[in-house]
Formats: C-alpha cells, sequence, structure tokens
C-alpha cells in the first residue's frame, strides 16, 4: 500500500461524504441548531462509526452480510425508522424556537453515533471502494491506519462545515427561515428513510 492508495482513497471518501444523505443533512442541522461544538460533536460520532465500519469492511463484514441477509435488514430496518424519526421531530418542531440545551454536543454525538451504525450501506459501499483502490493481503496495522485516515479525514471535514454554519449571518438567516428550511430537511431525511425501508 503506498500513498497513492491512500489519495485515491480520500478523494472517493471526499466525494461520498459531499452527497446529500443523512450525515450531511445531520450535521448540518445540528450545526445550525446547536452551534459549532454540536456540529463538531455530530460529526466526531459519524465519523468514529465510519472508520468503523471501513474497519468492518476490511475485515470481511460485508461477507457476514452476503452469508446472513437478516442481519443486513435487520439493521436497514432500524436505521430507516430512525430517519423517519428524526424527520418526524424537525417537521414537528420547526415552528418552535431552538431550545436551549446544556448537553447539546454530547447529544449531537450521540445521533451522529446512530445515524451511521443504524445504516450498513455504510460497510457495502466501503467494501466496494476498498476492494476497487486497495491491493489484496493488507496487514492489520495497514487496515488500521485506513481506518484512522478515515476517520481523521470525516473529523476535519465535519470540524470545517460546523465552523463554516455557526458563523453569526449564517446562523441569523437560518433562524429567519426555520421552518421553511427545518420541512424541507424533513421532507429529505424522510424521503431518505423511506428510501432505505424499501430498497432491496
Amino acid at each position: 500500500m503506498g500513498p497513492e492508495h491512500l489519495i485515491a482513497f480520500n478523494l472517493a471518501l471526499l466525494a461520498a461524504m459531499a452527497s446529500p444523505g443523512p450525515a450531511l443533512l445531520l450535521a448540518i442541522k445540528n450545526t445550525l441548531t446547536g452551534g459549532r461544538a454540536a456540529g463538531i460533536a455530530t460529526g466526531l460520532g459519524l465519523g468514529l462509526v465510519a472508520s468503523l465500519w471501513t474497519l468492518a469492511a476490511l475485515l470481511g463484514l460485508d461477507g457476514l452480510f452476503t452469508l446472513f441477509p437478516w442481519a443486513y435488514t435487520t439493521v436497514k430496518v432500524a436505521g430507516a425508522i430512525y430517519l423517519l424519526y428524526i424527520a418526524w421531530k424537525t417537521w414537528a418542531g420547526a415552528r418552535a424556537p431552538l431550545p436551549e440545551s446544556p448537553d447539546a454536543a454530547r447529544r449531537a454525538f450521540l445521533s451522529g453515533v446512530l445515524v451511521n451504525i443504524l445504516n450498513p450501506k455504510s460497510v457495502l459501499f466501503a467494501a466496494a471502494v476498498l476492494v476497487v483502490i486497495f491491493p489484496q493481503g493488507l496487514s492489520l496495522t495497514q487496515k488500521l491506519a485506513i481506518a484512522g485516515n478515515h476517520l481523521l479525514v470525516e473529523i476535519i471535514v465535519y470540524s470545517f462545515f460546523a465552523t463554516a454554519l455557526s458563523r453569526g449571518p449564517v446562523r441569523r438567516a437560518y433562524l429567519g427561515a426555520k421552518p421553511g428550511i427545518d420541512r424541507v430537511t424533513a421532507l429529505i431525511l424522510g424521503g431518505l428513510g423511506a428510501r432505505l425501508l424499501t430498497d432491496r
């Protein structure tokens, strides 16, 4: 494994992170509602689990899902239900003022963990990308290095997002348009949850 493999992996990872999926939407929502610390905490939760999914793919967990489809289905259904729950809460609270939450960062971290841990597609995506990019016969040390690299990239990207979105003008613009933004976010999250639930 050389540096070119990690560079290719990081480019694929950045492209995946930039797509408007539940992880990115959650990070944006938590940053706008809870501030920079909540956004960074969300990124830590998302990144921790995403890097663990990558490590699991390197260790062959995707094969386990192939052997036991019910395990994949169970995690997928739980993830879809959680996304639908977030969508419902976001829609219901669209007109409510932002709550004062002293443990916003902790709750944001846990929401990031749950969103990614209940998304089994992450391990299948990781497995597909890893097979294409990295050579066969990686050592355990190299696999841990790839997972650690994944975690570092996620932390850097989500911290950047959190810092940019928590600035005063951006936050004030969100507060002014909160009902509409929250309802659009709820519809997108609900759509993603429904798609995950029905996807074969």
